[in-house]
């Protein structure tokens, strides 16, 4: 199967559905909460010594436990952020961020 070149939010969420629902679906909520945190300290390290290729293999690794616990909280990953970013900045509205640096948007 040759990988697309692209890939939206919720084709991303339909692959790892397809993939792993049913080991998703019995690790629970808790369970995939664990390995995302597990894929957050690995970026960590990553971030700080690893080489360019690491990095982006961390970054999607990331992701794909991002996509499968909205999975398993039936959450639609794309629809959040359209709602959320989609007209700009949650903290001043704008689409170039205004909020201070030391606010969190």
């Amino acid at each position: 199967m040759n990988a697309p070149k692209t890939m939206s939010l919720k084709e991303l969420q339909e692959l790892i559905q397809k993939m792993y629902s049913t080991k998703d679906e019995q690790r629970g909520i808790d369970g995939t909460f664990m390995w995302l945190m597990e894929e957050v300290g690995e970026l960590a390290a990553a971030l700080r010594e690893g080489t360019p290729e690491e990095l982006a293999r961390e970054f999607a690794d990331v992701l794909a436990w991002l996509a499968t616990i909205a999975n398993v909280a039936n959450i639609d990953l794309e629809q959040a952020v359209i709602e959320k970013y989609g007209n700009g900045c949650p903290g001043c509205g704008e689409m170039v961020c205004n909020c201070r640096i030391e606010e969190k948007p």
